[in-house]
């Protein structure tokens, strides 16, 4: 069977999802081909020709495909959806856009969220906020799967040598328009691919503490700043560093939870992490069910004395 994966890319290079798809289409068929529709997307090509166990790569480049637009992405698929077994994306945010539409095109039904692959029909993914996990079985001749990037290595970005092999683009769809978009600048690690990550909850109390607490500690450790749901909405962090079901998912080697407590929706998001230290001065706060290592203690005393001690 031949596999598509969908890269996630930005015109030069390859995002560390496509990695991980590439890894679960490997357990799907032995044949895996990566599409990478951009523009002047030449040099993102070449570097998921060099994806370790990567047969093929299909280049489509125009000027309709630069932004990743949900039609224009569904069309150019449609153009080579019948030659595959199956075609994955990571299961980002534009994955979880263009996936669906392109599962409708093709009346098939989506299997979202994957985490493992038992057989190349029958696939593993959580449910109920990743409390169970569903087995989920397919007989549709074409199987359109989003991919939990957590739940599989990354493949090696070096050591292929696959063809790159141009394709045609599709005319772009006449009924969406790129605008303009409002990218959030940021000098640390990317939370999805950060190593460490050091996330605070509500008990911090204000976006000054947040700042005052958790930015020095981030700065020794070089890791990545996250929040839980009730932060957010709180007005205490960004948008973007929320951690859990409705915010991003991460597996770093450490993640540290000062002043969160532990919902369901926030585990679901980080409880993959390799080491979970938390820190709250609730025994009862569910965190310490996932936690390694656990620390009953006052956050604003103890944050700045680890802050210190490193």
């Amino acid at each position: 069977m031949t596999v598509l994966v969908i890269a996630e890319h930005d015109n030069a290079s390859i995002k560390g999802a496509t990695l991980n798809t590439v890894t679960a289409a490997l357990q799907c068929g032995s044949d895996v081909h990566v599409l990478v529709a951009g523009s002047n997307a030449g040099a993102a090509a070449a570097a998921a020709a060099q994806i370790a166990g990567v047969a093929k790569v299909l280049h489509a480049d125009d000027q309709g495909l630069a932004h990743g637009l949900a039609e224009n992405m569904t069309a150019q698929i449609m153009s080579v959806a019948q030659n595959y077994s199956h075609i994955l994306f990571p299961a980002t945010a534009s994955g979880k856009n263009i996936a669906p539409r392109l599962a409708a095109k093709l009346d098939v039904g989506q299997i979202s969220d994957i985490t493992k692959v038992d057989s190349p029909d029958t696939f593993e993914r959580p449910i109920y906020a990743g409390n169970a996990m569903a087995t989920v079985q397919s007989s549709d001749s074409i199987k359109v799967v989003t991919v939990r990037g957590t739940g599989f290595d990354a493949a090696a970005a070096s050591g292929g040598s696959a063809a790159v092999e141009s394709l045609a683009a599709v005319a772009a769809s006449d009924k969406a328009t790129f605008l303009g978009s409002e990218i959030a600048k940021n000098d640390r690690p990317e939370l999805t691919a950060a190593k460490v990550i050091v996330a605070g909850g509500r008990a911090l109390g204000s976006a000054e503490k947040f700042t005052e607490l958790l930015t020095p500690l981030a700065d020794k450790l070089g890791a990545g700043i996250g929040a839980s749901r009730a932060a957010v909405d709180a007005g205490y962090a960004p948008n973007d560093w929320q951690i859990g079901q409705t915010g991003k998912i991460v597996a770093p080697q450490l993640y540290i939870a000062a002043g969160i407590s532990g919902a369901i929706q926030h585990l679901a998001g980080m409880k993959d992490s390799k080491v979970i230290v938390a820190i709250n001065k609730d025994p009862e706060a569910p965190i310490f069910s996932v936690a390694d290592y656990g620390l009953e203690a006052d956050l604003f005393i103890a944050v700045p004395e680890l802050t210190a001690a490193l």
